[in-house]
């Protein structure tokens, strides 16, 4: 998989196409809900994979943290370590800002992954867009 930075308006569709098909019609976040206000000044992330896009993320700044959002890989290409691909290269990112520590909102299911990646739960569960969640952060990237 190719991941690079969605610059232009036909990249950033693409990655919405993506976060809608896992968020929206997959799990059942209203799209209202799935595409906010934070996407016209996030960082959009794509994955690539013999032309077709297959995953997709968004990256902001927020405090001293750069925070991951959005992370998903469509159905077929799970498995694969796609997700950590796409992570690392988000964290990579959040370093040349000039920022240490990055946080995210995991749903719980995908908890242990980013466990493995370095993240530890900082929350008790809370509920998103109807999803459990927990508030994970890496001290040091």
């Amino acid at each position: 998989m190719k991941i690079k930075i969605a610059e232009t308006n036909h990249e950033k569709d693409q990655a919405f196409q993506v976060r809608t098909e896992v968020f929206v019609m997959e799990q059942g976040v209203p799209p209202e809900e799935e595409l906010d206000e934070y996407d016209e000044t996030a960082i959009h992330f794509l994955g690539i994979e013999n032309n077709k896009p297959i995953a997709a993320s968004r990256l902001r700044f927020v405090d001293v943290y750069g925070k991951l959002e959005r992370i998903c890989v469509l159905h077929d290409f799970r498995g694969k370590s796609y997700g950590k691909e796409i992570i690392l290269a988000m964290e990579e990112v959040i370093k040349e800002n000039g920022y240490q520590k990055a946080k995210l909102n995991a749903q719980t299911h995908a908890e242990e992954f980013y466990k493995k990646l370095g993240y530890e739960t900082v929350s008790d569960e809370f509920m998103d867009a109807g999803i459990p969640h927990v508030t994970m952060i890496k001290k040091q990237l």
